[in-house]
């Protein structure tokens, strides 16, 4: 987690991934990336986690994603 001004930000790499593969979620000052590759058959072929913990001084309603075109996920959330 990085303070860029009056945000925090969090960077991840998921460009072996497609953007419907990739699921943001948050829940109690914390963050979830969770990214899964299905191959033809089925099976898992490839997989992203990464959890973090947000500062307290987070602003819970405020997170927004931006998915870069080099495939950089970029997590956006306001300080309080």
């Amino acid at each position: 987690v990085r303070a860029q001004g009056d945000t925090y930000q969090v960077v991840a790499d998921v460009s072996q991934f497609e953007p419907p593969d990739i699921v943001v979620t948050t829940s109690n000052c914390h963050v979830a990336i969770q990214a899964e590759k299905v191959a033809e058959d089925g099976t898992i072929c490839d997989t992203f986690t990464h959890k973090c913990q947000l500062p307290e001084d987070t602003d819970p309603l405020s997170v927004s994603c931006t998915l870069t075109e080099t495939g950089t996920l970029v997590i956006t959330v306001r300080r309080r």
